[in-house]
């Protein structure tokens, strides 16, 4: 039997793997989880002996479990393939005590692209699976990385058309011209005023909308989502963290059982559920560390109980953190609820209605895997300077915000067990910003002049994603208010 995808809001809303990657959000607003979290099929001696294609189909064969052995090799093999420029895909390197889990070698050199890169395929597959005769309109926010990575996903995917938002001022100019210089007749870039949150609020209303719905089913559309809300996204990133650990594993740095710490820079925090859930399948982790920005509304959360949005906003140096409403943290709040769609849903309404609800004593015990703290932008920057400074290994803002919290941890509990920090992003993405933490007389240079100067600097050769941006054209500049978004929605699909 099928493994079955509920969602967080309501018990009887039920569907497959497929189903759920198709759909992207559940019709009640809630996300798509597993009825329950499957647990390794393969030892991880048997793992560690395998590339990433390997463990990419032993880990996503359990949570995609009506793909076919065929379909899904498909899927894995054309994502992980000549669009990385390492063999490995995701190499760690030790630095400063710590191993870099580096996420950033796809196409768009951001993390977004270990998901990205197959989710097209995923969501191609499942359509055929269940007969779909509608063109697929891929709708998602951006804080940064996704867009781009999912706009390079599904460029001239037939069958599909990609609408991307972002937040107009709210995206490093590299982020920005990645997207706007994004070729394909079946993409669309629009810049929102407004914050991230504003975005994805207003996709998830576009969602929801059910007149919108039956207007774009009689034109032969329907919607899915490349956010991280898509089960079909989240799932390609618990492969990342069984892999690290496999590498820690065959290169005798750890024994057999051995207990590792995952340190994760969060804003929507998907990207360390995905470490919980492959904690749930029997990696053994320790503590999931979750790193904050100066948006330390999960910091808060952990500490208090409380998740509470009403806050400044604030702009800083790892914009793809610049997040008040944490998505995928529904999905851990459902599974500490106890599974409970309705303890959920009156949270999450909570959430609608106030902008903050409190979780229970009981909850809250649940979390004792999870430990928060944040890093201000000060410390952000001194972390760069730092680890360049002692090893020569250039991280970018993100990362920072990961080893800096990292740092904290080890101050506060002394645990000095094997580390793997998820490097979320290469510098170049954000050249302005590390090269002014490790020395601000790089700030009277152009941006494309940084660019050169850290290659110089890291050692490292200018990434191709970055290369063919430097004379693209800008071939998207659509612009909206935030309450227009639904409006530019129908215009581009002409109904």
């Amino acid at each position: 039997m099928s493994m079955i995808y509920k969602s967080t809001r309501d018990d009887s809303v039920k569907v497959t793997a497929s189903q759920a990657i198709l759909k992207g959000l559940a019709p009640d607003g809630g996300l798509f989880v597993p009825e329950s979290i499957p647990e390794l099929d393969k030892s991880l001696e048997e793992l560690s002996a395998m590339d990433y294609k390997g463990v990419a189909y032993e880990v996503m064969k359990l949570m995609l479990d009506d793909f076919t052995e065929e379909e899904l090799k498909h899927c894995v093999n054309s994502a992980y393939d000549s669009k990385f420029d390492t063999d490995e895909i995701a190499p760690l390197v030790k630095a400063d005590g710590a191993y870099y889990l580096e996420l950033f070698h796809g196409k768009t050199i951001a993390f977004k692209d270990m998901a990205l890169s197959i989710l097209p395929h995923l969501l191609i597959t499942s359509a055929k699976k269940n007969n779909v005769k509608n063109d697929i309109v891929i709708l998602t926010a951006t804080s940064g990385d996704t867009g781009k990575a999912a706009l390079a996903g599904f460029a001239d995917v037939k069958g599909t058309k990609i609408i991307v938002f972002y937040p107009k001022n709210g995206v490093s100019p590299i982020q920005e011209k990645q997207m706007i210089t994004q070729k394909g007749d079946n993409t669309y870039v629009v810049g929102i005023h407004g914050n991230f949150d504003d975005a994805q609020t207003g996709v998830k209303n576009i969602f929801s909308d059910k007149a919108l719905e039956k207007e774009m089913d009689a034109a032969g559309f329907q919607f899915s989502s490349a956010n991280s809300i898509n089960i079909g996204r989240l799932c390609p990133q618990i492969v990342y963290y069984v892999y690290a650990y496999t590498r820690l594993l065959a290169n005798g740095e750890i024994k057999k059982g051995e207990k590792i710490n995952v340190v994760v820079p969060t804003g929507n925090f998907g990207n360390i559920l995905a470490a919980f859930y492959a904690k749930n399948m029997g990696l053994p982790i320790n503590k999931l560390i979750c790193a904050s920005n100066e948006n330390k509304v999960l910091f808060d959360f952990f500490k208090t109980g409380e998740y509470d949005r009403n806050r400044e906003f604030v702009l800083t140096t790892s914009p793809s953190m610049d997040i008040l409403v944490s998505s995928n943290l529904e999905r851990l709040i459902y599974m500490i609820a106890g599974n409970s769609a309705d303890k959920n849903a009156q949270l999450m309404n909570q959430l609608k209605t106030a902008g903050k609800y409190t979780i229970t004593d009981d909850m809250r015990e649940k979390l004792s895997d999870f430990y928060g703290n944040f890093a201000s932008e000060e410390e952000d920057a001194a972390t760069i300077k730092k680890l360049y400074e002692d090893t020569g290994y250039v991280i970018d803002t993100h990362t920072a915000v990961a080893a800096a919290v990292y740092d904290k941890y080890k101050s506060e509990t002394k645990d000095d067990i094997k580390t793997i920090i998820a490097s979320t992003a290469s510098p170049f993405k954000f050249t302005r910003s590390v090269l002014n933490a490790i020395d601000k007389k790089y700030d009277s240079m152009g941006d494309f002049e940084l660019v050169d100067e850290l290659s110089r600097l890291s050692n490292v050769a200018v990434p191709a994603a970055i290369e063919e941006i430097r004379t693209a054209p800008v071939l998207h500049d659509t612009v909206c208010d935030a309450d227009k978004m639904c409006d530019t929605v129908k215009k581009i699909l002409g109904i």
